[in-house]
């Protein structure tokens, strides 16, 4: 049984640092630690890198569509290679956790995100897996008053605490990924739900 773990984001050095990015990010850290290069391909609209786990294969992909258009990499790359919804991996980041924590779940609503939405109107099912990576939400910050746009936060790069913070979910995520691939994913859970 073939698994995806997708990464969300936007493509572009541009966008390199943004905090909607942070699924890119944590994608990137696995292909470095499974020491796999991602390759653009063009038929799945993104970067593509294969894994063996536990003698299965494992495809990462970082969709190049930009975020509101990632259910079409998804759509495609689990069309091609006929992988189920409960078989991906969705790692987003979250407006709704604050940095330095991650949640899996299985299925849920889009809590507004673009490209949630996306990958659901391609799959035609919300159940499937996501790891959510908290960035914090602009009315958390202390300013003068007036809340940053969502839109202009989720583009913008984290400040240097809330980076290590998110570094820190991203490798607590890493660390319970065997498990859920494994196919345990309610230990994995129980793992990084306790994790501070």
């Amino acid at each position: 049984m073939s698994k995806l773990i997708v990464g969300l984001g936007n493509p572009g050095d541009e966008h390199k640092e943004d905090r909607h990015n942070a699924g890119f990010w944590f994608v990137d850290a696995l292909a470095k630690h499974l020491n796999v290069r991602f390759e653009a391909e063009k038929r799945f609209h993104g970067k593509v890198a294969k894994a063996k786990w536990e003698g299965e294969d494992l495809y990462l992909l970082k969709p190049t569509t930009y975020m509101n258009l990632s259910g079409q990499a998804v759509g495609a790359l689990c069309r091609f290679h006929k992988i189920s919804a409960e078989d991906i991996l969705v790692v987003q980041d979250e407006l709704d956790l604050k940095p330095g924590t991650a949640r899996l779940k299985l299925g849920g609503g889009t809590g507004g995100h673009n490209g949630l939405k996306d990958i659901q109107a391609h799959l035609g099912t919300p159940q499937y897996w996501r790891l959510r990576l908290g960035i914090g939400h602009p009315r958390d910050l202390a300013g003068d008053g007036r809340p940053m746009d969502v839109a202009d936060y989720v583009l913008r790069r984290p400040q240097l605490v809330e980076q290590k913070l998110i570094e820190a979910s991203i490798e607590n995520g890493l660390q319970i990924l065997s498990l859920f691939l494994k196919g345990d994913p309610q230990t994995a859970m129980m793992e990084l739900h306790s994790k501070a």
